[in-house]
Parts: structure tokens; sequence; C-alpha cells
């Protein structure tokens, strides 16, 4: 069979790829220990399923409209007000089957070929790929440890060009756990000033996993630029709703509309059920969430704790998400006598066969000295882990 080549454009994400290998490892009665996706594992509130149990009695089971019912896109500007303090309306959202889904409506709906869409590293897997399936160019700007993983505003300017056309990012960053302060996003913005024809694509799926002690801070929150400013959010992290398929962007009315098309020819309107559901989870109870981040929050500090005990790995503390994403190079060109390191893949592969624990490689993320570890995961589960991975390490010599 002749396939596209559509195909040949982009990759599987290495997230998926990981969790694949480590499900095949457990089909053979191997305890893998997963610290490779990013998923909450927790349930989604009573409240919320209680709203979905309520909307298949009351038959919300037909088609519904390609930007999401009207309630729900009020309940998005109302948790936007209430949030981030911006003002929308229904017309500026568009809900989508998640957030990932929205991130391509909006890629394929700006980037032509040849546009540059600029990307700060690490970024999430996702990211490069949706502009390579539009034939758009991925143009990375290096960050490091020592910066905490952000840019700043010399590396935005020097990066810029006539064919730049999308400045991609998110705060928290999945995988590195930066988060953007207010002083560090109007930095960027007094550059963005400078160019007006670049639009801003702001991934905020994390917003609520924030260790800063502070609030979360968006660039929309900059007038002159918030046109030009697609929000980029959902459910599945905040309100552990991975599997309910639910994310929405916040943008001009002439980017939403442009988005509901592609949408239109593609999906059209997502999950009525999850619909309903999203308006309670959205303007009623947040505590579960906030428990949940608390609980985010302990399992952070005991990762942290331990990977200091383990030589040879550096990593800067993430101040939001749920992954730290350490520099494991020193480790590059060790053996335990049968496998060597040379590279990020090695290692993550190297630990999922000796020490039976899964992670993801952080050459998907832009960033090959690294490899990224979730603790999204039980405090016994995130115990167990790392003691099995400090061991496997302690091996290569």
């Amino acid at each position: 069979m002749l396939l596209s080549s559509f195909l040949e454009r982009f990759n599987e994400p290495e997230t998926l790829k990981m969790a694949k290998l480590g499900r095949e490892l457990r089909a053979k009665g191997i305890d893998v220990i997963d610290l490779s996706l990013g998923e909450p594992d927790f349930d989604t509130p009573e409240h919320i399923k209680e709203a979905a149990v309520k909307a298949i009695h009351d038959n919300w089971s037909h088609y519904t409209p390609v930007p999401g019912f009207l309630d729900l896109r009020e309940a998005v500007c109302t948790k936007l007000k209430r949030d981030n303090n911006l003002d929308y309306k229904p017309e500026n959202i568009v809900v989508s089957t998640g957030a990932k889904q929205s991130l391509a409506n909006t890629i394929l709906a700006l980037v032509d070929e040849g546009d540059e869409v600029i990307i700060p590293t690490p970024y999430w897997v996702t990211y490069s790929e949706l502009v390579k399936i539009a034939r758009g160019k991925v143009v990375e700007i290096k960050s490091t440890p020592q910066q905490g993983f952000k840019i700043n505003a010399a590396q935005l300017e020097a990066t810029i060009t006539p064919r730049s056309k999308v400045f991609l990012f998110s705060s928290p960053c999945n995988p590195s756990g930066a988060v953007y302060s207010k002083e560090e996003l109007a930095s960027l913005v007094e550059v963005f000033r400078k160019h007006p024809d670049i639009v801003i694509l702001s991934d905020e799926i994390y917003e609520y996993i924030n260790f800063t002690g502070g609030r979360h801070e968006s660039i929309a929150q900059f007038d002159d630029v918030k046109d030009r400013v697609i929000i980029v959010n959902g459910l599945s992290k905040g309100f552990a709703m991975t599997g309910w398929r639910l994310g929405y962007i916040a943008a001009s009315t002439d980017i939403a509309k442009a988005c509901e098309k592609v949408q239109g020819q593609f999906t059209s309107g997502t999950n009525s059920i999850t619909q309903k559901a999203a308006v309670v989870a959205l303007t009623t109870d947040l505590r579960p969430s906030l428990e949940m981040v608390e609980e985010f929050a302990r399992r952070r500090k005991k990762v942290l704790e331990i990977v200091k005990e383990i030589p040879g790995i550096t990593c800067p503390a993430p101040e939001g998400a749920f992954y730290i994403f350490p520099d494991v190079s020193s480790y590059y060109g060790k053996s335990d006598g049968e496998i060597t390191i040379t590279n990020a893949a090695d290692f993550s592969m190297y630990l999922l066969n000796t020490a039976h624990v899964s992670s993801v490689m952080g050459d998907a993320f832009g960033e090959p000295k690294c490899v990224r570890f979730s603790f999204a995961n039980s405090m016994e589960k995130i115990e167990e882990g790392w003691r099995r991975i400090k061991a496997a390490l302690a091996k290569l010599k």
C-alpha cells in the first residue's frame, strides 16, 4: 500500500511511544513504573462527574455547535475574568476536543509554507510536529538551566526575521516547569511591540499547577498585544479530566472564526456531555484542584530531595507543571559493561530496560542533554521508581 507523503512530515510523539513501550513490558509481567506520561493520577472530582451524569439524563446527546455550547463559552469567559482579569466574549472562544486540537486548529489557521514559528526550548513534543504538518519552519530559541529554562528579550529580538509569523510557548512549561513572571512577560512584550505582525500563541494548560506562590500570569494581560495573543487552555491537567478531551482558545474574533472553520471540517463540535460537565468545572468549586496541586507540591519536594543524592544529575526546581527535566549528559559515554549511554534516548531506554522505569528523552523537547520525569504518580511509586533509577545509574562507569 502506497501511503501519503504527509506522514513523512512529522514523528510519533515520544511521550506516547515511551508509554507504549512500558505497556508492552507490563504485558510480559514486568513491573514498570511510569514516570513518562503527563497525566494527573487523580480521579475527576465528584461534582464534575455528577454534572455529566445529569447531562446524560437530560438528553444532551445531539450534535453540538462547532465552537461549543454558548453556556460553556460564557463559562470560559467567566473563568478568564475570575482567574486572569481578562475580558473576553463568547465569540472569542472556540471549544475543541482537547488542547492539542486547539493548538492544531490555530497553527493550521495561521501558518503557511515557509512561515517561521519561534519556539523557545524546551517545548512540548507536539509543537514542532504541528508546525511541520502546516509546512512551517520551526525556529528554536535555546534556553538553559541557568536561565531557569526561560528566554530573555535579547534572545527573542535576535531570532525574529521578516518570515516570523508565530511565537509559541507555554507557562508553566512542559517539560521544564518554568513559569514566566509578569516582569519577564513584559520584557518580551516590549519586543513584540516592535513587530506587530507576530501572533503570540500562549499555552496555559498547566495554569493551576503553579508552585511559585503567586498567581498565574498570562501574556494576554498586556492590552496592546492582547488582540494577537491566543490563549490555549483546557481541563485535562487542572481538573484531572484527561480522558474527557476538552480544550479551548481565547482569541480575537477573526482568529476564533478561522479556528472554527478549520474545526468544522475535522471534528465539528466536541462531546456534548463533556461540555456540560466543563461548565460546572469552570464555574464552581476549585478546592479539589487546589488539593491536587498541594499533593503535587509534596511530591515535587520529595523528588528534588532524591535527585540531589544522585551524582551527575543537575536539575533546576520546576516552578509549575508536574515534571522535572534534569541534565543527564554526565552519563553519556558511560557503560554498565554491556550497554553504553551515548545520548538521552539511550539513557531513557537503559532505565526502562534495566530499572523498569519509563521516562521521555529530551531530544523530543528540543533539549538533547535532558530527560523528562513526571511526578504525577503516587508517592510510593515515585520513591520506588527513583530508588531503582539510583541503583541503575550506580552501575554506569
